[in-house]
């Protein structure tokens, strides 16, 4: 009998709005060159459903973006077989998971869909994508092609702009910086599934080679194949599932730009979605127990915990520089899984893993050694596209059920 089956609609109330997270899947492989990226798809899809205790014949609502192969979902959906009365393909790169989320969440109050399926996938290492250091083969039919195009700018070139002018601005430092990737290798000891297990210090980062000034070679996120999986329900539905509730109380959504030429490399858009989120939630920055940010760069890290409020603009530097980050040492542990720069980076798009790992740390299922205790409110943080031209921002705060 499907898990939908007798379950009225509740309809109005604060408890309606929030459907909730019952299934969380990451695939462990960080290098996957004899499979291909449907049946990476399809198996983070199965952990997820074998997570919620659910079937896919459940599933009523299937979510994926542009690493999806195919027409949007339409080919995911004839591979997985499913049934589904809605779907969506946004694609903001990694913020995109983010952005799914909170569209699933949409659907759901509006009685679209009751069970929802979200997908990702990618095997950027097994196929040589070096998306970091080489210039993007972009569209050329792109407004800004010819613009940006013939100057060959690569995401690393971008992220090390923006790295460039917070240092010129505000003083920050590249110890500071490495401080970053200091605490996420802290916490990918713990995690045996991760690419880079090893503790790393201050040292170790600023004297790694330079990739483009000031980001050096520990400054940058690892690129592996892999993929997880999200499942959003009902509340009514998610009471009678095996997993302790995760609520999805707030999300926002924004996109910066260049504004006409009026550019300011200081800020990411993160400083509009992380308030609206905020609005949303009926919460605060000094309420948050965890978080989740988007690691592509360490510098990304720094200036997100600025715009979100967690430190004031220009002292992220010195707000992490005494292990701020680290999961039972400072007052606001991150990526406890080792995120990006350590743990995995699943088709260069680091947005779904960052809900995963928020999800253990409302569950209580991280590892015992960073596990936040009595971790109630969490934050996750997901970017795409680049800091220096344009990109999506997308933020979401989950509660604990």
């Amino acid at each position: 009998m499907s898990v939908t089956e007798n379950l009225p609609y509740v309809g109005g109330g604060r408890h309606a709005r929030m459907p909730c997270i019952v299934g969380a899947y990451e695939h462990p492989t960080r290098f996957a060159p004899e499979t291909t990226v449907a049946r990476l798809h399809a198996d983070v899809a199965l952990g997820a459903f074998e997570d919620a205790g659910i079937s896919k014949d459940d599933i009523d609502g299937y979510f994926c973006s542009g690493d999806a192969p195919g027409m949007g979902p339409t080919s995911l959906a004839e591979y997985l077989n499913l049934k589904t009365k809605y779907v969506d393909s946004t694609d903001v790169g990694g913020a995109s998971y983010l952005n799914l989320v909170n569209h699933a969440v949409r659907a759901i109050n509006e009685n679209k869909c009751n069970i929802a399926l979200i997908t990702l996938a990618g095997r950027p290492l097994s196929e040589g994508v070096a998306t970091g250091i080489k210039p993007k083969v972009r569209n050329m039919s792109q407004p800004d092609y010819p613009w940006e195009q013939p100057y060959d700018i690569a995401n690393v070139s971008g992220y090390a702009m923006c790295a460039m002018r917070h240092m010129y601005e505000y003083g920050t430092t590249a110890e500071q910086l490495a401080m970053i990737k200091v605490a996420a290798s802290h916490h990918a000891q713990f995690n045996a599934n991760a690419k880079l297990q090893k503790i790393v210090t201050v040292e170790d980062v600023v004297n790694s080679p330079v990739i483009a000034d000031p980001l050096h070679r520990l400054d940058c996120c690892v690129i592996t194949d892999g993929g997880g999986a999200i499942i959003l329900a009902r509340p009514e539905i998610a009471r009678t599932l095996r997993k302790p509730l995760v609520r999805v109380i707030g999300a926002g959504e924004s996109v910066k730009h260049q504004n006409g030429g009026y550019i300011d490399l200081t800020y990411t858009g993160a400083a509009w979605s992380g308030a609206s989120a905020f609005e949303e939630a009926g919460v605060t920055p000094q309420d948050i127990q965890y978080v989740s940010l988007y690691d592509s760069f360490t510098i990304t890290v720094l200036m997100l915990l600025e715009d979100l409020g967690f430190c004031k603009k220009g002292e992220g530097g010195r707000f992490v520089e005494d292990g701020n980050l680290i999961s039972g040492v400072g007052r606001l542990p991150f990526n406890t899984d080792g995120g990006g720069l350590c743990n995995n980076h699943p088709a260069n798009r680091g947005g779904m893993t960052k809900i995963i790992e928020a999800v253990r740390q409302l569950r209580g299922e991280a590892h015992p050694a960073v596990q936040v205790p009595n971790c109630a409110l969490a934050l996750v943080q997901g970017i795409g596209g680049m800091l220096a031209t344009r990109h999506g921002s997308a933020t979401l705060i989950l509660e604990r059920g």
